[in-house]
């Protein structure tokens, strides 16, 4: 039997990783006015960009310019992303950029040396000294994620065990510290994720950490992204990341095509939500007009499907222009 939560709480992430996977850089102006229009829908954090080699994704060069124009939305965090020490001392220099501090886990060599060049042990031998770092400097970990937690383009199917593994790592950081665990997040990077393995990967994180929320970083890559979120949400699960107008996708993770390698959309999956009785917080129209701002910006045809075709609230309470379906059979 399904256990739905009553509540889910969406981050959204397309004005980062929906941007940087576009072949442009689209005004900084135009970007604000999204992340404006993001920030009255009611969602609780957005991220603005990315903190990372801007000779290796130039649509986040001027992520600091953006985040220092921005009109900040009370009750909301704005986030920015940073991969090594370059980015993390950019985000410790600016006012109220430092406030979320991750610890990322790698599962296979070749994902982590195209994205920050370090090998998948490296990577997570690096993991202890990053907490100790943020601990000192004040920072509270938001997040545990275990990238690829499902397969990878480059390195291939990913097993349950290096997944466990992974968190195992490190929920033990944590627990040596005598510090509570922060939610545990598997990534989909690259949307090789499928319903039931969604939940059987969920119970196996849930059994090492009990007391530990667990969040889900999916893709839409092949389709199944709704399909993933449904099994999620019947697990319990009540952290998502999305990104608006299914944007998204990571520049270096082997797809064959750039437009598909999209987040789960955050409307679609609002919409979801709200037609399974699940509170979001977020106005559904507010947000479908972000979307449709979003595909005006980029200036094609985006994947999401509420966008396109408006949520029921108005055909349910008689309100459409016109009755075109009358004549139906």
């Amino acid at each position: 039997m399904s256990d739905f939560p009553k509540s889910v709480e969406f981050h959204e992430e397309g004005v980062r990783e929906g941007f940087q996977m576009e072949p442009l850089t689209y005004p900084r102006e135009r970007r604000i006015a999204l992340l404006d229009a993001l920030s009255a829908t009611g969602l609780r954090q957005i991220q603005v960009g990315s903190l990372v080699n801007p000779r290796k994704v130039p649509q986040m060069a001027d992520t600091l310019e953006l985040f220092a124009e921005l009109e900040r939305r009370p009750g909301v965090r704005y986030t920015l992303l940073w991969l090594n020490e370059s980015g993390y001392r950019k985000a410790r220099a600016v006012e109220g950029a430092f406030n979320h501090a991750p610890l990322m886990y790698y599962l296979t060599d070749a994902f982590a040396l195209r994205n920050n060049n370090r090998t998948a042990l490296d990577m997570r031998a690096e993991q202890e000294a990053w907490l100790d770092r943020y601990l000192a400097d004040g920072a509270t970990v938001q997040k545990v994620y275990v990238l690829t937690a499902w397969g990878c383009n480059l390195g291939g199917p990913v097993a349950l065990d290096s997944v466990l593994d992974a968190f195992r790592h490190a929920i033990g950081l944590f627990r040596d510290r005598g510090l509570p665990i922060p939610p545990l997040y598997l990534a989909d990077t690259m949307g090789w994720a499928s319903p039931e393995e969604v939940k059987r990967r969920i119970g196996a994180v849930r059994e090492l950490a009990p007391e530990a929320r667990i969040g889900l970083h999916l893709h839409d890559t092949r389709g199944l992204g709704g399909a993933n979120v449904y099994a999620a949400l019947s697990m319990g699960v009540t952290l998502f990341d999305a990104s608006v107008a299914g944007l998204g996708g990571c520049p270096f993770a082997g797809h064959k095509a750039r437009h598909t390698s999209g987040n789960i959309c955050t409307e679609d999956m609002v919409f979801l939500c709200h037609e399974l009785g699940i509170e979001t917080g977020i106005d559904l129209e507010a947000l479908i007009e972000a979307a449709r701002l979003a595909e005006d910006i980029i200036g094609r045809p985006l994947m999401g499907r509420v966008m396109h075709s408006g949520a029921l609230k108005a055909f349910r309470h008689g309100k459409t222009a016109d009755s075109a379906c009358a004549s139906a059979p």
